[in-house]
């Protein structure tokens, strides 16, 4: 399924953005600046990008042409408080492939992000596998070697991050910000706690999916 980056400074709109997309089987990344969205832009692969126009700092709308200059197709769609037609037109001419004004109707979100991933070709496949571990983003099943493994709802999301994010190392308190996100109290303590029970249901075998790299942090190996 699509991989989304939601751009937003407001914490209540953010949180509401990631539960109605995350809801709706997305895979959702958050950030609340333009600084932040520029460093996600350059470490991680996304479908769309939905980027509010008034950020502190960098500005949506230089967020959007920095990613366009340096030659990058991923569909924006910017969202704006203002209805003047300048407002909309600038977006635009930095390479926004359309816009939505607040406040919206979140059927009119949904009708514009499926036109904007149609548009852009985003892989539409809602399974994903590493070595003999396949999840299914839609029936919310994963298998090894084709036997169901019985995961909790947060082992699932672990999991599915790492295999949207294969290779790549992150520390404890990443995936507490990145899976945890909308949880603010949760501790590096279930993180662990959740780390162990999953890397126990994919690897029984020792032959380690998850691989805890000492003093970096914790990668899913291909």
């Amino acid at each position: 399924m699509a991989k989304i980056l939601v751009v937003e400074d407001d914490d209540e709109l953010q949180d509401l953005l990631k539960i109605e997309l995350t809801d709706s089987h997305y895979t959702v990344e958050v950030a609340g600046s333009g600084e932040e969205a520029l460093e996600l832009l350059e470490a991680t692969k996304f479908d769309l990008i939905l980027l509010d126009v008034t950020l502190p700092g960098i500005s949506g709308i230089h967020v959007c042409k920095t990613f366009r200059d340096k030659g990058n197709t991923t569909p924006i769609l910017m969202l704006t408080g203002n209805r003047d037609i300048n407002d909309k037109t600038t977006g635009l001419d930095s390479g926004a492939d359309d816009y939505l004004t607040k406040p919206f109707d979140t059927r009119e979100l949904h009708a514009r992000l499926r036109s904007l991933l149609r548009r852009g070709g985003a892989a539409t496949s809602n399974k994903l596998s590493a070595r003999n571990i396949t999840l299914d983003i839609d029936t919310r099943q994963v298998t090894r070697d084709g036997a169901n493994i019985k995961l909790l709802p947060k082992e699932f999301a672990l999991l599915q991050f790492f295999l949207l994010n294969p290779n790549k190392c992150f520390k404890a308190e990443a995936l507490l910000d990145r899976v945890w996100q909308s949880d603010k109290a949760v501790t590096l303590s279930t993180v662990y706690t959740t780390l162990k029970t999953l890397r126990d249901k994919v690897s029984p075998d020792d032959n380690e999916l998850i691989e805890n790299v000492h003093g970096v942090g914790y990668k899913l190996v291909t």
